[in-house]
């Protein structure tokens, strides 16, 4: 009895409880050590454990060599590989390491404890789950994708492709899918590549050249694995089906490496897909290449020659206009002088150029405060949203800056419009802006199969009520000779084959800042800039059409043309009437 009650009174040890308290101690002790040894080593520390780490960057390392090595990539930007591992100076890490060198990974290294390392090892399960594994799960393989590249010659050979893939073993089936569809890509020339589900299967386009091309259907109980895998690609959430998501990821064909830019929103059947390729090793940025006409490319290499004020492009989204900012920092770029850009993303990579990308915390207006302390001589800002970017950005072209952004308008007379209903005051435009352009894209002929033809009376009307107002009129034959589209395996039976630019511009003079305080109509503007002899875009357009660069069926798909019935009886130059006190119109 007296047992009994001394055993109730001790108190009972829970040896599992205290095991686990003296677990979580030496855990925390040790992750204490390895932060404090991080910096007597050399090396950053990271702690994974909570960290929302990148499934491209695990999938970079196969898990068994991860393993063995003792490491685990944590973070993956282009071919920038962040790495954790628990003793760096191992000879097996430092082996890995090597050869992910070799593989061209530009790898940073921190330290992390055991558990960190343990923590995020548990991903790969959480992948290969997701996804068929091949060769280290997201690795796209280079010799398969340039065999296919070699293969696909027209649109019909990609479908031609997939149905073999789709009579081959289904455990591979989704990572030749994948392959064959950026092979197509890449051999035909697209631009970008839309997924989109419809109810009874999976259509993908290729966007050629401005103008989207059926080119295949999948079956549909492919498309949430074929998703899921570019979701783990891009770096997106698996588990967010209800909301919109954008990504990016790069892959490497031979010398070639290549950026993808995705974005899925969820539709009406499942989530929609489009990747934009972004491929430096056809991009060609210089004034040559965006083919301005003589008057516009005679304004623009002095303007590029000032030291301050801004210089705008203006046009739908898809228009060219990035590619002219960087042909005009290309032409800018000399020793001596210091040029900064802030992109959202940023697409191609320029040499001897800091160009930096948004994020949620690195806004167009935080970054473009921050890069004026940098003491630039020439900034680019993607593109101006609202009022506190182009006030920014304006008072950086009256402080010794020359500045390169762009605008989402119609026209280049209608961006002046535009500041003003961001709350920019109009007194300012004439002592910031230098020059604002206006650019579209249309499709080039192609060389190998257009065919000349005489115009027709309705289209020799357009033309000539266009060049009636043109400052410097090109001759034109009688009759005059226009090209058509006609098809051949050069250019994939479609006619065309690349795209040039058509463009106005309007600069800032006396008269168009006087117009635009006085009166800030867009036909009053377009008549006070009308001495500065800059065709507008129908009259370049039409300039390219004579010239057979481009068709004038192309022209009317992009811009609208005149009503010839209508338009070929008025006088060829309108009436400039005298500006009139604009607060007068004010009810």
């Amino acid at each position: 009895m007296l047992r009994a009650t001394i055993e109730m009174i001790m108190p009972t040890f829970d040896d599992n409880s205290m095991n686990e308290r003296l677990k979580d101690l030496h855990l925390l002790e040790e992750e204490r050590y390895v932060q404090a040894m991080g910096p007597q080593l050399g090396y950053d520390y990271v702690n994974l454990q909570g960290y929302t780490i990148n499934p491209a960057a695990i999938a970079a390392i196969p898990e068994a060599k991860a393993r063995a090595a003792g490491l685990v990539g944590f973070e993956l930007h282009k071919r920038r590989l962040s790495v954790a591992a628990k003793t760096p100076n191992d000879p097996r890490t430092q082996s890995l390491l090597a050869e992910l060198e070799a593989l061209r990974y530009e790898v940073l290294v921190f330290i992390a404890s055991q558990k960190s390392l343990e923590h995020a090892w548990k991903r790969y399960k959480d992948i290969t789950a997701s996804v068929g594994e091949k060769k280290g799960v997201f690795e796209i393989d280079p010799a398969e994708v340039q065999t296919l590249i070699n293969t696909i010659t027209k649109r019909e050979d990609v479908a031609a492709v997939l149905k073999q893939i789709k009579s081959a073993n289904g455990s591979r089936r989704i990572s030749e899918t994948l392959q064959l569809i950026f092979a197509g890509a890449l051999s035909l020339g697209a631009s970008d590549i839309h997924i989109e589900p419809e109810s009874n299967g999976v259509r993908v386009r290729y966007r050629f050249d401005g103008v989207l091309h059926d080119i295949m259907e999948l079956d549909r109980h492919m498309h949430e694995r074929l998703l899921s895998r570019l979701k783990l690609l891009s770096g997106m959430k698996l588990n967010r089906k209800a909301e919109a998501q954008d990504g990016r990821f790069t892959f490497t064909i031979g010398a070639r490496e290549v950026e993808v830019r995705s974005s899925v929103i969820p539709g009406a059947e499942s989530e929609s897909i489009v990747m934009r390729l972004l491929d430096p090793s056809v991009a060609s940025f210089s004034l040559d290449k965006i083919a301005l006409n003589p008057r516009l490319r005679e304004v623009m290499v002095e303007e590029l020659k000032k030291p301050n004020g801004l210089i705008i492009t203006t046009g739908p989204t898809g228009s060219g206009k990035t590619t002219a900012l960087y042909a005009f920092l290309r032409e800018t770029h000399e020793e001596g002088v210091k040029i900064i850009t802030i992109e959202n993303p940023v697409e191609y990579k320029l040499d001897g150029i800091v160009q930096t990308q948004t994020d949620d915390n690195y806004t167009f207006a935080s970054g473009l405060r921050a890069v004026l302390r940098q003491d630039p001589d020439i900034i680019m800002v993607g593109e101006i949203r609202d009022r506190e970017v182009a006030e920014t950005a304006i008072h950086a072209a009256q402080t010794g800056h020359l500045v390169f952004t762009t605008l989402h308008t119609n026209s280049a007379v209608a961006s002046f419009a535009r500041l003003m209903d961001l709350g920019v005051d109009s007194r300012i435009f004439g002592s910031s802006i230098n020059i604002i352009l206006g650019q579209r894209l249309v499709r080039v002929l192609c060389v190998s199969c257009k065919k000349a033809r005489a115009a027709t009376p309705q289209e020799q009307k357009i033309i000539t009520t266009v060049l009636a107002t043109h400052p410097t009129p090109p001759s034109i034959s009688n009759p005059v000779m226009l090209h058509e589209a006609v098809g051949c395996v050069a250019c994939g039976q479609s006619g065309y084959k690349g795209r040039v630019g058509i463009f106005e511009a309007i600069m800032m003079d006396t008269a168009v800042e006087e117009a635009i305080v006085n009166d800030p109509r867009e036909h009053i503007i377009m008549a006070a800039a009308r001495p500065q002899k800059i065709p507008t875009m129908l009259e370049d357009g039409i300039e390219k059409v004579l010239a057979g660069i481009t068709s004038i069926a192309e022209l009317e798909r992009v811009i609208e043309l005149p009503n010839a019935t209508l338009t070929a009886e008025m006088p060829a130059t309108p009436p400039v009437t005298a500006p009139d006190d604009f607060s007068a119109h004010i009810v």
